[in-house]
């Protein structure tokens, strides 16, 4: 595949490999439709059988989705066949940051520019309770007009992960850019070891060479425990300043992501504009405000999924055979491309049409009751509709009472055709599962 080209899903031309992890390989891609370039981040299911890997699967995309910023790496879409997982990524022309820097360090200006980038990035992750844990030059992409681009949120916890004790317990990391606590395996604050490990990167910048480094693993822990470091003649009076806070050994008193973007350094050439920002979820705002009559309706407040959620509506995964069961024969789930007032109009229309009351609940959820009694009562069945992305929904139907072999009857004969022309695919379709590259 990396030699000849290959189509996926008749959607995007698969080329050169870019780079490969543990358990994926991620490839050059282009979208064949708007002839956008696209990584293609290829994960083997087998791969991630063994414990944790499914769950660091899942982390990274629940993150990514979480996760929407200038930059931060944006998830595009994801797609699975019986055997892979994909996740269409945005491309980044400029490749790692790590490449870069091995050329030796880079000036004040174009440092301050990165760190601005890289902290701006961290710290709108910090407010949406999500810790990346690993922050290296290799994990910071840049893409063609030089902007840094956060990426792999393999390692990333989410503020759920925490215990009681409000803090985090796994330790993660690559070892030059890990903090004291980690290093010294104690429970951690996320926020403050990404504050350390941008400290790394910063230096790293500014410097050429890591602050710690040893030839010894164990010599290299004992510096990063005492916080030892000298920074080279010429280094910036402020920059020197900023990083012996972040790189304040004790976790209690290091400083915090807030006092780093209010630091005299930070501020350095700072043009006072907001920066724009693409929420998380753009419909969360759709009930607010006033619309003016000549506007569309606003669209629905949907429920955001979370990572379980996200992996088991990728057309023809089938979650059973690798996380856990699935109640196939109470539950129907299908994808959509169109927008999700198109999809409320279309379930309103096909209810009519089966003579099935319709009732509106909260954040896209939808009652359908039948018009008539069955074996077991009326069929009362739960339709929810799940945003993805602006443009890519997960609908979900399901039984909620009545008899389920009319319920299973009520799909196949009347639901699936009725919904045919907003449907994109239904979840188990022998057709998707078995969705390979060809060339």
């Amino acid at each position: 595949m990396e030699n000849k080209p290959s189509i996926l899903t008749d959607k995007y031309e698969v080329g050169r490999l870019l780079g490969q992890g543990h358990f994926a390989k991620v490839y050059y891609g282009r979208s064949i439709h708007t002839n956008e370039s696209v990584a293609i981040k290829m994960i083997d299911k087998e791969k991630i059988k063994k414990p944790g890997h499914s769950e660091q699967i899942k982390r990274e995309i629940s993150v990514m989705s979480l996760a929407k910023h200038p930059n931060i790496v944006e998830l595009l879409e994801v797609m699975a066949t019986k055997t892979k997982i994909y996740l269409i990524l945005e491309y980044c022309k400029g490749g790692e940051l790590f490449d870069k820097i091995t050329k030796g360090k880079v000036s004040e200006k174009v440092a301050w520019k990165y760190f601005h980038q890289l902290v701006n990035a961290v710290d709108f992750c910090h407010s949406r309770g999500v810790y990346h844990r690993d922050i290296k030059p290799e994990n910071l992409l840049l893409d063609e007009h030089d902007n840094l681009k956060v990426s792999d949120f393999g390692l990333s916890a989410l503020e759920e992960s925490k215990r009681e004790d409000g803090l985090l317990h796994t330790s993660c990391g690559t070892h030059a850019y890990v903090c004291p606590e980690i290093v010294n395996r104690e429970a951690y604050d996320g926020a403050k070891a990404d504050v350390w490990a941008c400290g790394v990167v910063l230096f790293v910048l500014l410097a050429g060479y890591l602050p710690f480094y040893d030839a010894n693993l164990m010599d290299m822990y004992m510096k990063i425990g005492k916080g030892q470091f000298k920074c080279p003649r010429g280094f910036p009076v402020e920059a020197k300043r900023l990083l012996c806070k972040m790189l304040d050994p004790n976790h209690e008193t290091r400083i915090t992501m807030s006092r780093i973007k209010e630091s005299s350094w930070f501020r350095k050439g700072l043009k006072h504009k907001k920066q724009q920002v693409r929420e998380v979820n753009p419909m969360e705002a759709g009930g607010s405000g006033q619309s003016e009559s000549h506007e569309p309706p606003p669209p629905p407040n949907l429920t955001s999924l979370n990572a379980f959620d996200i992996i088991s509506l990728s057309s023809g995964f089938d979650l059973g055979g690798l996380f856990g069961d699935v109640h196939k024969k109470q539950e129907s789930k299908f994808t959509s491309r169109k927008p999700a007032l198109e999809i409320i109009c279309k379930l309103e229309e096909v209810a009519e049409g089966l003579k099935m009351k319709i009732r509106k609940q909260e954040a896209g959820l939808f009652k359908l009751e039948g018009g008539k009694e069955g074996r077991k009562g009326r069929l009362l069945i739960d339709a929810e509709i799940f945003e993805v992305a602006e443009t890519f929904h997960l609908v979900e139907v399901k039984k909620c009472s009545g008899d389920t072999v009319e319920y299973q009857k009520l799909v196949e004969e009347d639901l699936r055709p009725a919904l045919a022309d907003i449907v994109w695919v239904w979840q188990g379709e022998k057709e998707e599962d078995e969705l390979v590259l060809h060339g």
